[in-house]
Parts: structure tokens; sequence; C-alpha cells
């Protein structure tokens, strides 16, 4: 039997992480506040995830200044969105029993 499971991506598998790549897969560079208000999340958890994202080069973060305020932006890399394109495939797959 094949494993009907196996084309899921260990990095999505935290509602926080998909939750994060889903904002990003229809937003470009998307910033901290808007990430945490959305996902009502805290500083600390949202940094988190976000780094092991970026360890993974699923997104990539960028970090300027806007006017004397610090302003951190995030965007999916194609081989982030390749990624989870092929995760939100393999859910499909799964739940509708095809393997």
């Amino acid at each position: 039997m094949k494993d009907i499971i196996a084309g899921l991506n260990k990095e999505f598998d935290n509602r926080v992480r998909l939750g994060i790549m889903s904002i990003l897969m229809v937003n470009e560079w998307v910033d901290f506040n808007t990430v945490k208000t959305l996902l009502n999340l805290t500083d600390g958890n949202l940094a988190s995830h976000i780094s092991a994202l970026e360890k993974t080069g699923y997104i990539e973060v960028k970090k300027e200044f806007v006017g004397k305020k610090p302003r951190t932006t995030y965007n999916a890399t194609p081989e982030g969105k390749k990624a989870f394109r092929h995760h939100l495939d393999a859910l499909e797959k799964l739940l509708k029993g095809n393997s």
C-alpha cells in the first residue's frame, strides 16, 4: 500500500507555518505586524516560525528602515511557493482519497 501522506511537507505541519505561507502565496512582501495580526500571534511565536521557514529557503526576509522605524517584510521564494503548492496538492489527494 502506498503511503498516502508521503507528499505532505513536514515544514507545513504546523498551523502557524501553514498560515504564514497561505498569506505569502497571495501577497508579496507582507510586514511583520500584518502577519502577526492576521494570525493572532505573539511576536516570539511568529519570529520562531518565520526563522524556521527562512532556514528552509521557503521565505525571504527583508529588513529596512522607514524613516526611523524598522520594518521587516516577508516574501515566499519560488522554491517555497513550489513546495507549498505540492503540499496543497498532496492534501487535496488525501481528502479525495486518491493516492
